[in-house]
């Protein structure tokens, strides 16, 4: 679910990524990275960690030139390490190509295969370096030929903010899995993964990058093609559920009208008999807002996040997740005890994070504890850019609602129908991708590729 960002031509783009960035850190806690051109030459800086640790006043000043594109990552594809930080850049004697991507290719494999067996040598083992191996590897002239006929080799998700030496380009794959929205800021173009970064820079929304487009940004102008077969728009429910800012924008709607949504078709689908209603901070908050008010029970921020801790979904080991999740929620103790309360959850993937919030919940005296969570069980793995990729992952693949409620150990435990979950969208239901609820992948997957995750 990483973040991508671009804007040209402006005198401080390092600076503005560096910003946009920083708007879009909730989307990977990895690695961090810009890339700058200034009409001869690319600089790039990146690193391990969060964009404030990443950059500094002497980084970013290094960053010469009016075109810059930007990326925070989380790995689906390819590890986590250094050489897969992104923006991923080349220089090659037809000029210099930097990629930022998010979503995740399902034909990578062959891709692969196909481009070693011509010679090309991979540097990293991320999906993303594939796009740039194609654009290189074309001989078209024309950019708009060179990016079509690239791009149309690819299956699976894709948006992509892509620097073709002083064009910037912004492109989503034809079903629209991940979002990409452009915006303005006075005379440069802006391209980003939420308006949550226009805002943070003082950039005026315009539109979003439709499924199947390709925009590229000169210094002087914009043009937009759509060279590809209409496909099934398959947008990532998920997005509005977990991991988009609730002060977010994407794919035209608001985030945090969509999550009060949820809250309040839950509350008519599974009411609980309570004293009040907590939610999990913080993606869990916005469902929990629309489901007191449904219900009409009180909203109580019961549990305290420590905001100088890392989302704990994203987090690449188990481990880690375990350990944040000790010191990242605090209970209120004064609050809870002797209550018996609705404690609001977006979601639950492998359920230990939410077993060691149940339990801290438990200790602070609580009386009864009423979970719901404000989607369906997931039980399949994502193909295209979540990290949830195998079955084994995802404890209600395996397990029945009343033993995942025993194994958090909550006195009653409810989740969101899929029509209820559909239902909440400010958006026809037929735009949206439930593959990882119901098991309907609506792009192409090899069948060795999705059989051997299935299988795990």
């Amino acid at each position: 679910m990483c973040g991508i960002f671009g804007i040209y031509p402006n005198k401080d783009a390092a600076r503005l990524t560096y910003l946009g960035l920083y708007a879009l850190q909730h989307r990977g806690e990895e690695s961090a990275g810009i890339v700058t051109y200034d009409g001869k030459k690319a600089r790039m800086h990146k690193g391990m960690g969060l964009v404030s640790d990443v950059f500094d006043e002497k980084s970013i000043q290094s960053l010469r030139g009016e075109l810059a594109v930007g990326h925070v990552r989380y790995s689906t594809t390819g590890s986590s390490t250094i050489k897969n930080m992104q923006p991923f850049l080349v220089s090659h004697k037809k000029g210099n190509i930097a990629i930022a991507h998010n979503g995740n290719l399902t034909n990578t494999t062959r891709l692969k295969n196909m481009m070693e067996e011509r010679g090309s040598i991979f540097q990293s083992t991320m999906d993303s370096e594939i796009i740039v191996h194609l654009l290189a590897k074309s001989d078209k002239k024309d950019k708009k030929q060179k990016l079509t006929e690239a791009l149309s080799q690819l299956e699976g998700a894709y948006s992509v903010v892509l620097m073709l030496d002083d064009v910037l380009v912004g492109a989503r794959d034809p079903h629209g899995f991940r979002p990409l929205c452009l915006g303005k800021l006075d005379g440069a173009y802006v391209l980003s993964s939420e308006t949550c970064a226009l805002d943070i820079i003082g950039a005026k929304y315009i539109r979003d990058i439709e499924p199947g487009e390709i925009v590229l940004i000169h210094k002087d102008s914009i043009e937009s093609i759509k060279p590809f077969p209409k496909k099934k728009h398959a947008i990532c429910i998920f997005e509005f559920i977990y991991f988009a800012r609730p002060d977010s924008n994407i794919f035209g709607k608001n985030v945090y009208l969509t999550r009060k949504c949820l809250g309040k078709n839950m509350a008519k689908e599974c009411p609980a008999n309570c004293d009040c209603v907590v939610p999990i901070p913080d993606s869990g908050v916005y469902a929990a807002v629309g489901f007191s008010q449904a219900s009409q029970l009180p909203f109580e921020m019961g549990i305290i996040r420590n905001h100088y801790v890392g989302r704990t979904f994203i987090q690449p080991s188990q481990f880690i997740r375990d350990f944040r999740v000790k010191i990242k929620l605090n209970p209120i103790k004064d609050v809870l005890k002797d209550k018996s309360v609705a404690v609001i959850e977006d979601s639950i993937v492998r359920g230990t994070t939410s077993r060691a919030r149940i339990k801290a919940i438990r200790e602070s005296g609580v009386k009864q504890i009423h979970m719901r969570v404000s989607c369906p069980p997931l039980r399949f793995p994502c193909f295209y850019g979540i990290d949830f990729p195998t079955k084994k992952e995802l404890i209600a693949s395996k397990h029945s609602i009343e033993w995942i409620r025993d194994f958090i150990g909550v006195d009653s435990l409810k989740y969101l129908s899929l029509e209820g979950m559909l239902n909440a969208m400010l958006l026809p239901k037929e735009e949206f991708c439930t593959a990882c609820f119901s098991g309907d992948y609506p792009a192409q997957v090899s069948k060795k590729f999705s059989k051997n995750i299935l299988e795990k």
